[in-house]
């Protein structure tokens, strides 16, 4: 009795574990979102836009919490050509540029203005200021002049910051979600890497660790995705590209639920969807055959009226499909972290107008953050599963065979 006691209050404090660990973590979280907007300007009113577009933005440094943060490579191009440096010589402000480099190599001075680079001064000329809500045509001579817009053949219109100096630079900087981007292709190649090594050392064998652990989704995505979508013939030839996708998004999702970690937010940064989306929109349009391409340009069977209003859309859905993955992915996954910085911030919100109140929505915001935490983990999971199911569909879609009226 007492043995079945005892085990069974081990299985309770286990299982309590997780839980706990996961309210401490989202507190702590909490704790560093006010430390970000409250340290060094007490006076200053918290503001929930700035700092919930501010945590799901893309930055140009790993800020973990005060000022603790890992600086990036900054690569940018002007018309002098390439600059290199690291993030750490602006100011890790986050609002404003209290700090600028200038490089001797061009000659031009850089802030760095809403995780925006900007030059501000180009060959010793300070640029002109551009007021907030503005538009100009901006264009520098070989000394770094202002050129008169109307002798610009091609003008280029740059939308203007709040009383702020200098012009946007061609941006190549190794940014936060390009840094989580390369470190999960990384951890996905090794991990894979290893697995097939010990499918080679264990041949006929069970799999076991981590062997174990990825066939169970390699499985799932190759018997459950890939076979319905494409067939058995056609599975072998996009398999790779479709395990790719769903192992690379699936652990991109669960990076950015990882607590201390940076706050990662990979898979909802637009271009990054956006590059996967037209990966998906390549193969499909390489992949589809006449079949295909003839429902798509002249469907047959169909009145020459209607032609006229079917073409157009299926020429249209063409460019609507991936759209539709780009947009779907990127604003699931933002949903869920707006979610919960939003419960946050009602905690300082409240906290403003008094301690009681700011406790009270805390105790009540905490156990929400931690339901939508376990919510977004099989979010995570699912919209990984739905962008390589679709992607699958339209593969299956572009090269599906001619079937014979006589065979219906």
């Amino acid at each position: 009795m007492t043995n079945t006691l005892n085990t069974t209050k081990d299985k309770a404090f286990r299982a309590f574990v997780p839980y706990f660990f996961s309210l401490v973590c989202l507190l702590s979280s909490s704790f560093m979102v006010a430390s970000d907007n409250v340290e060094g300007a007490p006076a200053k009113k918290f503001n929930a836009g700035e700092m919930i577009t501010h945590h799901i933005s893309d930055a140009h440094s790993i800020h973990f919490f005060g000022q603790v943060s890992i600086p990036l490579p900054c690569i940018v191009k002007t018309e002098k050509g390439f600059d290199f440096f690291m993030s750490s010589v602006f100011n890790d402000d986050h609002h404003e540029p209290s700090k600028t480099y200038h490089s001797e190599s061009t000659g031009n001075t850089y802030a760095l203005h809403h995780e925006k680079i900007y030059v501000i001064e180009a060959g010793g000329h300070q640029l002109p200021v551009m007021h907030h809500n503005s538009i100009r045509d901006v264009e520098l001579n070989a000394e770094g002049v202002e050129v008169d817009p109307s002798h610009i053949a091609a003008p280029q219109e740059v939308e203007a910051n709040h009383e702020f100096h200098g012009i946007p630079v061609t941006d190549f900087s190794i940014t936060k979600s390009v840094f989580g981007m390369l470190m999960i292709l990384g951890l996905v190649v090794f991990l894979f890497t290893r697995v097939a090594k010990a499918y080679q050392r264990r041949k006929g064998q069970a799999p076991k660790g981590m062997q174990n652990l990825l066939e169970v989704f390699v499985l799932f995505i190759k018997d459950e995705v890939a076979i319905p979508a494409l067939g058995k013939k056609k599975t072998a030839r996009y398999l790779p590209f479709l395990l790719s996708m769903f192992f690379f998004i699936w652990c991109c999702n669960l990076l950015g639920l990882i607590p201390f970690l940076g706050g990662f937010n990979i898979t909802g940064t637009l271009s990054i969807t956006m590059v996967m989306a037209a990966m998906v929109f390549i193969i499909t349009t390489i992949s589809g055959n006449a079949h295909y391409w003839g429902h798509i340009v002249w469907p047959p069977g169909v009145p020459f009226a209607v032609k006229l209003i079917l073409v157009p859309i299926e020429i249209a859905s063409v460019l609507i499909k991936p759209t539709v993955l780009m947009i779907r992915l990127t604003a699931n996954i933002n949903a869920g972290h707006i979610v919960i910085l939003a419960l946050t911030s009602l905690i300082f919100i409240f906290g403003e107008k008094s301690a009681g109140a700011g406790l009270g929505v805390g105790i009540a915001s905490t156990l929400f953050m931690v339901f939508m935490f376990f919510i977004e983990l099989l979010v995570a999971f699912l919209q990984a599963y739905v962008f390589t199911l679709l992607a699958a569909l339209y593969f299956g879609d572009a090269t599906q065979e001619h079937h014979l009226e006589e065979a219906h």
